[in-house]
């Protein structure tokens, strides 16, 4: 029997034929096109739920046709409102899932098989803006969007989700350390402990930067998110920095119930990092000191520790290179600390008890690096001392963070003011930010807890 379209359409309640998914679509023309089936794509996040900022997530859409062009992207707003962008083309395999493990994205802010670009990739809305956490007790929340099509005529929204990324596991504890004229937070894994301790110190920009802390303790330490100025009732400038301060936050980790003896380790970053070399030089109760692009002087300001006296290292201001931009260069302002003038400034780290580990970004644009750790590692080598261990991060700037936070190639000094460069390429920058983060956890796993090795968190 043959059955009229007219009586199909009245038999399934349907008048037009656009109204069957994927079918013939009658024009008033009376041509015929093909109008197909509108799908919705399911994002799958793995570990589901709430995650670390530091721990890699499987990113994957399904529900997609075969073959599909698409367009991911990721956006997040700090604390201060700036927004971060990234987005990637894709297409879909040949059963219409995007796997990103899997899947190289065909251009966009990334290429390449990159499993987590859509977050080491995202850039801000305005320039010269740093993604920093200020607030660890919220977690970071990332929209991913799946457009049809590619960039620049990417269609309609397919599919949407957030992944929020936590600082701080379940079960930590962040306690505000306000003892004597200590200033600083601590972060405590869960559990009884006792933790093996470390002192974070971050550069000239001051303030209390709590996030490569709280995400460290997460890996079973007890560490110290340490302030020296700009913070509170701290000196207001970066003025005649006296060691009695950093021994005092040393005394207060070593007392502390929770945090495991005989030392403790260090971790410093930019001025940071050369405060860390002169704490383990002169002060007793260190164990073992990472230092991230730091100098082998002391630099900025005179350093002072009882009757002892450590002059800054000679700059030439005359050296700063402004770029078309405005952005300042400051990688060619410091003196050569082998040069007679200077060496009073070098810090005598052969006088250190424990064990260093150098992590040098080979395109930092905020000092010679790779040129200190060098000088270091000859100085350590001349007094009879163990060759520190140095690891080198070709593409990479002067700000090595924790995993998956985008490489800030400039951005303004909180205490300049200014637009300063740091350098470094973003893929590169990625990669070393995730070997330098277990290469941290492993040097002071082994040297403040016994540990060999620590599982890997790379995808």
């Amino acid at each position: 029997m043959v059955v009229s379209s007219a009586a199909m359409l009245r038999a399934s309640g349907l008048r037009r034929w656009g109204q069957l998914p994927g079918s013939p679509k009658l024009w008033s023309g009376g041509r015929v096109s093909w109008a197909p089936a509108r799908r919705t794509a399911t994002w799958r996040l793995e570990p589901a739920g709430r995650g670390c900022w530091d721990e890699p997530v499987h990113i994957a859409v399904r529900g997609l046709a075969p073959g599909q062009p698409v367009t991911l992207s990721a956006s997040l707003r700090d604390e201060k409102g700036a927004l971060f962008r990234a987005r990637a083309r894709y297409l879909a395999d040949a059963g219409g899932l995007l796997d990103l493990a899997r899947a190289p994205a065909l251009g966009g802010s990334f290429t390449g098989l990159e499993p987590m670009g859509l977050l080491w990739a995202l850039e801000p809305e305005k320039p010269l803006v740093r993604l920093v956490k200020r607030n660890v007790q919220t977690p970071f929340a990332v929209e991913l969007e799946v457009l049809e099509g590619h960039e620049p005529d990417a269609g309609r929204l397919l599919g949407r989700a957030v992944l929020e990324r936590d600082f701080l596991r379940p079960g930590m504890r962040r306690v505000p350390v306000r003892a004597g004229r200590v200033r600083g937070t601590l972060f405590l894994p869960p559990g009884a402990g006792p933790f093996p301790g470390i002192i974070d110190l971050f550069g000239s920009g001051g303030g209390l930067c709590e996030y490569r802390a709280s995400l460290l303790a997460g890996h079973g330490f007890a560490v110290l998110a340490l302030a020296y100025f700009k913070f509170e009732d701290l000196p207001e400038y970066l003025d005649d920095v006296h060691l009695e301060y950093f021994e005092e936050a040393i005394d207060f980790m070593l007392q502390h119930p929770k945090v495991k003896g005989p030392g403790v380790g260090l971790l410093g970053f930019s001025k940071g990092g050369d405060l860390c070399l002169s704490m383990a030089s002169f002060l007793k109760g260190i164990t073992a000191t990472v230092l991230i692009n730091s100098c082998v002087a002391n630099t900025i300001t005179p350093l002072h520790y009882k009757d002892m006296f450590i002059p800054s290292l000679g700059s030439d201001p005359g050296k700063i290179v402004v770029t078309e931009s405005g952005v300042l260069i400051f990688l060619d302002i410091w003196d050569n600390p082998l040069e007679e003038l200077n060496y009073q400034s070098i810090i005598p780290l052969e006088r250190a008890q424990g064990p260093f580990l150098f992590l040098v970004g080979m395109d930092d644009h905020g000092w010679k690096s790779e040129f200190y750790a060098r000088i270091a590692s000859e100085r350590l080598q001349a007094h009879g001392k163990d060759r520190p261990q140095i690891i080198y991060y070709p593409g990479t700037g002067h700000c090595i963070e924790p995993p998956y936070f985008p490489l800030c190639r400039a951005s303004v000094h909180t205490v300049l003011g200014q637009a300063v460069l740091h350098g470094g390429e973003p893929k590169a920058q990625s990669r070393a930010q995730v070997d330098a983060w277990q290469e941290i956890q492993t040097f002071f796993h082994k040297h403040l807890n016994g540990k060999k090795s620590v599982p890997s968190s790379k995808m």
